[in-house]
């Protein structure tokens, strides 16, 4: 058995970045501490976060890290994709005062935690009620501020994942809406991507199109008010815009399956946990399995949600165990 050691464990998305300290050992992940999160706006970069965590707990910071970005890796410098700080991966070790780290694209951390979590970290959405196979993949899917996706393959026992841009694919249309949807977007932007309507974003987006057929108006009020107003329900056009979100992340997700495997999906994300009380009863699972000659396959593959309160701190903290400590 090998010694434990602690790391610095970070999740650095778009809108927050979060914190933690981690204990590994032997492969696995021992102890994770409570995390701390911070908003990106009020930071001017990825050190100054860094530096601010140390102050936030109190004591000097393990000389190890992990970390997870919203971000392709690759390259001499990582631009994150929904936040304006970049990353200069041979200055970690000076800027961080680190002498081993990690680093890895957000959901790849977030599928390393599907393959880690016991079985009652994962409820059930749609689809057959069953585990996960032990052999097999599994698309990991999350909306948030953007559509963060990845592949877990898993083979008699192990796992290995696979970091993927799938968010960035093209939207494809279903219907008549979606195509007032799609044409609404693309004045504001040349290329419409799948995150364009099935993250966060989206809902606006949704609203708008709806609203503007019965002539009326979206309220006042930023992305995060809207979704408050969406998921109380207590406005018709609010209700179906966010029907009409779950129907889309319904065919993204179908996508991604179709693409990856098939196989089964496991959603994830602070958006998809508002979600979870709210997609069973939506038309999210219709879309899922809408895959004309493939419906009958596509009904045979669970979705399911990862309910760890930190997939990705936890999922940072598993990639480096598995490559330092094993």
């Amino acid at each position: 058995m090998s010694e434990s050691r602690e790391i610095v464990v970070a999740d650095i998305g778009g809108t927050h970045a979060r914190f933690a300290i981690a204990e590994v050992a032997d492969g696995a992940v021992c102890d994770l501490s409570q995390p701390v999160k911070m908003a990106t706006a009020d930071h001017a970069s990825l050190q100054t976060a860094w530096e601010a965590f140390g102050e936030e707990i109190g004591r000097d910071l393990p000389r190890a890290a992990a970390l997870a970005l919203a971000a392709p890796i690759r390259g001499g410098l990582i631009k994150l994709t929904n936040n304006p700080w970049v990353v200069r991966p041979a200055l970690i070790p000076e800027k961080l005062q680190v002498d081993s780290f990690i680093l890895i694209n957000d959901f790849e951390a977030v599928a390393h935690a599907v393959g880690a979590v016991e079985p009652d970290s994962l409820v059930h959405i749609a689809g057959p009620d069953e585990p996960l196979p032990s052999d097999g993949v599994v698309s990991v899917v999350g909306p948030g501020t953007g559509l963060g996706v990845a592949l877990l393959l898993m083979r008699g026992g192990r796992t290995q994942v696979v970091a993927t841009e799938g968010g960035h694919a093209d939207f494809s249309p279903v219907d008549a809406i979606d195509d007032k949807v799609m044409a609404h977007i693309r004045e504001h932007h040349t290329r419409v991507s799948v995150e364009r309507v099935s993250a966060g974003g989206g809902l606006r987006a949704i609203w708008q199109v709806l609203a503007a057929m019965e002539g009326r108006s979206v309220p006042n009020g930023d992305d995060k008010e809207l979704w408050a107003m969406a998921l109380a329900g207590s406005d018709s056009i609010a209700a179906a815009a966010l029907d009409r979100f779950c129907m889309s992340l319904g065919s993204a997700a179908g996508d991604i399956a179709l693409t990856h495997g098939p196989g089964p999906v496991v959603l994830a994300g602070g958006l998809g946990l508002r979600l979870l009380d709210h997609l069973p009863n939506s038309g999210f699972y219709d879309r899922f399995i809408a895959k004309g000659r493939y419906r009958p396959l596509m009904e045979g593959l669970p979705v399911k949600f990862i309910t760890h309160p930190e997939p990705g701190l936890f999922g940072a903290a598993v990639a480096y165990a598995r490559e330092h400590c094993e």
